[in-house]
């Protein structure tokens, strides 16, 4: 009888896992909130990485587990962590206070702001570390910037405005870096394939 109530203790902590973590995160959201957005952003910007390159791989029909290239999650985490958590924090409170929920078209001017400001500098401040990051000089980023800048601005108009109409108007402001993190595991994914 011993080993049945064991393994039911056992899998009554597995299920409570998912709560305990949630709660440990929301208390580091409520102490922390700038370095627990920092580090989650880091963490799941080198995961998207991570995943562009097996998925690259799996394309070429190569082996997953040789010659991953580490110094690209390293860069993506970089950026993530250093970057897209703390400035991504300090927009969604610039909006919330900027424009609070009662103006009228809040979530339009909301909108519009990070799509026509927000996103065009931050994905040239993106073109910036990288090529910074990965060691190469001004031509080299002024060449990825003329060939990729306006390509890559375009698909991130196409694919983040539903997902920030949904983030900035109706996810809670201290879960909207966390969300946008977890979207952009595949926006992460494409823009690691515009460096092929």
């Amino acid at each position: 009888m011993a080993p049945a109530a064991s393994k039911l203790r056992a899998e009554a902590g597995l299920a409570a896992l998912p709560r305990r973590a949630l709660a440990g995160y929301l208390r580091l959201l409520r102490l922390y909130p700038v370095l627990t957005k920092a580090a989650t952003s880091g963490i799941l910007s080198a995961l998207g990485n991570f995943l562009a390159q097996m998925i690259a791989k799996k394309r070429k029909k190569e082996n997953c587990s040789e010659k991953l290239d580490v110094s690209g999650p390293l860069r993506y985490a970089i950026y993530g962590f250093f970057f897209t958590g703390p400035l991504s924090h300090f927009f969604y409170l610039f909006l919330e206070r900027w424009v609070p929920p009662e103006v009228p078209w809040a979530g339009v001017k909301r909108l519009l702001l990070d799509r026509v400001l927000f996103a065009p500098a931050f994905l040239l401040l993106f073109f910036v570390v990288m090529n910074f990051l990965e060691g190469r000089d001004a031509a080299a980023l002024t060449a990825r910037v003329r060939s990729g800048f306006w390509p890559a601005l375009q698909t991130n108009w196409r694919f983040w405005t539903p997902v920030q109409l949904i983030n900035i108007n109706y996810v809670p402001l201290q879960f909207r870096v966390l969300f946008a993190n977890l979207v952009a595991l595949f926006w992460y994914i494409y823009l690691a394939s515009l460096e092929k």
